[in-house]
């Protein structure tokens, strides 16, 4: 009862933040994403009839909360596959952990996916994507490789909330630059900071009635594989999730000076012809999506900039799979 599995980080090009639901982890409003290879978990879970269960994250045992997360997870494979079991579970990232680089969804992802074929479960990848919602939502994107849709659903405990796949990784051969800011975990998690913004911010409401329009008109710029039209909608979508952020009380603030200075570059790339666009989530690392013949560029240029420890280039991801 033993099984490894890796799964990508996915970014958002229209931003999940905010939530219908917090015990099953359900969104008030629809997300849609691009999976990416380059950045990746590989999670291996071995279930055992004594101990109890334990998460080494990066070499060291896991947090409180990295391990509650866990069990949510846990608790429904056991729950689904009939089981009474423990799990070991270790699990490494390829990229910074908790630092806003999506290592949550990532890691989440691979967990199911491992625990679900290590106890000998076999379902849908629609399943699967359900499961790890549970422990982050963003994981149920990284179920799928390409780009991705997370419906929000309408039912009360989540069966209908999952993520499908609307175009494959080899669908549009776009590349993202990774600015790494900071690659140490963040100081407010994602789940605390969406509490806060839709408590306390006076623009929470007016940023999530954009999204249903928003996740329309991406979907369209793909299919179309025009980037300039994707990176209109996904920039607004990261400045208004970020502004209602700003907006709360107190403020929520992620992005740091030197984060701020990687966008302004990139808006000057845009003026001077480079096919590029930015998004960042709840952290201070900037992600910079371009075509493949202004990456190049694009690195040199943005490895330039004070404040930026490191670049991490990556490609469109694959699904989470099976190793």
């Amino acid at each position: 009862m033993r099984a490894s599995a890796q799964a990508h980080a996915n970014i958002a090009l229209v931003k999940y933040w905010g939530k219908r639901n917090l015990e099953w982890n359900l969104p008030l409003a629809g997300s849609l994403s691009l999976t990416l290879d380059g950045l990746t978990t590989t999670t291996t879970v071995s279930w055992n009839e004594t101990g109890s269960d334990r998460l080494i994250l990066d070499g060291k045992e896991a947090t409180a909360g990295a391990l509650d997360k866990a069990r949510v997870v846990l608790d429904e494979i056991r729950r689904r596959a009939n089981i009474d079991a423990f799990a070991h579970i270790e699990s490494a990232n390829n990229f910074p952990t908790g630092a806003g680089l999506a290592s949550s969804a990532s890691g989440l992802a691979a967990l199911t996916l491992a625990a679900a074929r290590a106890a000998n479960f076999d379902c849908s990848p629609e399943v699967l994507s359900i499961i790890a919602r549970r422990g982050s939502g963003s994981a149920c994107r990284s179920i799928f490789g390409g780009f991705v849709e997370w419906l929000p659903g309408k039912q009360e405990e989540g069966n209908d909330s999952h993520a499908v796949q609307i175009f494959p990784a080899d669908y549009w051969d776009l590349r993202v630059v990774v600015a790494v800011i900071q690659d140490r975990a963040k100081a407010v998690n994602s789940t605390t900071g969406m509490l806060h913004t839709a408590e306390t911010s006076p623009f929470f409401q007016p940023y999530i009635d954009t999204v249903e329009n928003d996740i329309t008109q991406a979907k369209k710029a793909i299919a179309d594989r025009k980037i300039k039209a994707l990176g209109e909608i996904a920039e607004r979508s990261a400045l208004r999730m970020h502004a209602s952020m700003m907006a709360a009380d107190p403020a929520l603030i992620y992005l740091q000076p030197n984060s701020w200075r990687v966008i302004d570059r990139v808006k000057e790339l845009q003026m001077d012809g480079a096919e590029c666009f930015f998004s960042a989530d709840a952290g201070p690392n900037v992600k910079v999506f371009c075509t493949p013949q202004a990456e190049e560029e694009l690195t040199a240029e943005i490895g330039r900039i004070e404040g930026v420890k490191k670049i991490i280039n990556a490609t469109v991801g694959g699904d989470a799979r099976v190793i």
